[in-house]
């Protein structure tokens, strides 16, 4: 039995290993490609009335949010890795108490998604020229880029306009304004942590057995 536990771990941070550079050689070779190939605000449409590359940089969270100013950027980048590590290690225990490998992939894709826009804040800026709306930016092997270390901005380009209208002119408040869903303009990296974050909020109980055998034991004390 011990011999097949640790085959199952082995395989397990197997699986961690490939998710991560899987989703990190995606996200960044398409913000690579982006980057070099867009000028900013440059959209082109892959699939007529829902999917667009649209170049858009983003100075702070996910999803074109922001924290200001120059310590809320440190201070940010600075979390995404403590968070990372935190992660790494929450998986290390998971795999030892022989949680299912859906599980471990799931944790893995947010893991890969920090650690992808990790990247972005800490060295884009170091290795390419700004981007403006009149030329394409250009990568810098030597340095020299727009920004010191830490002070990247975020590479984003997913964009899927499903829904763009106006509200009725008698809704309140909003009657009139243009409407679009879904507006915000994100990258693999947010996509992977997405997909990890809610499928494990929607199924805790099958991804975390123990946690609903617990539970139900507390309850019945």
């Amino acid at each position: 039995m011990e011999s097949i536990s640790y085959v199952n771990q082995k395989r397990q941070a197997l699986y961690v290993v490939l998710t991560v550079m899987i989703i990190l050689i995606l996200d960044h070779w398409l913000k690579f490609h982006i980057k070099t190939n867009y000028t900013l605000g440059e959209s082109k449409t892959i699939f007529p009335n829902w999917f667009e590359l649209h170049f858009t940089e983003n100075p702070g969270m996910a999803f074109g949010l922001t924290l200001g100013g120059k310590w809320g950027k440190i201070v940010l980048t600075l979390f995404r890795i403590i968070a990372s590590g935190v992660i790494i290690i929450y998986i290390r225990g998971l795999i030892k108490e022989g949680i299912k490998s859906i599980t471990v992939i799931l944790i893995s894709l947010i893991l890969a998604g920090a650690i992808g826009n990790i990247i972005d804040s800490i060295l884009y800026g170091y290795f390419f020229e700004e981007s403006s709306y009149h030329y394409v930016s250009k990568f810098l092997p030597n340095g020299n880029g727009y920004a010191p270390l830490f002070m990247g901005k975020v590479v984003d380009m997913l964009y899927f306009p499903l829904l763009d209208t106006h509200w009725p002119e008698w809704v309140p408040i909003v009657g009139g304004n243009r409407f679009q869903f879904f507006r915000p303009v994100f990258n693999i990296a947010d996509a992977a942590i997405s997909i990890g974050v809610f499928t494990i909020l929607i199924f805790r109980n099958r991804l975390f057995p123990q946690a609903k055998t617990e539970s139900s034991q507390i309850e019945q004390d």
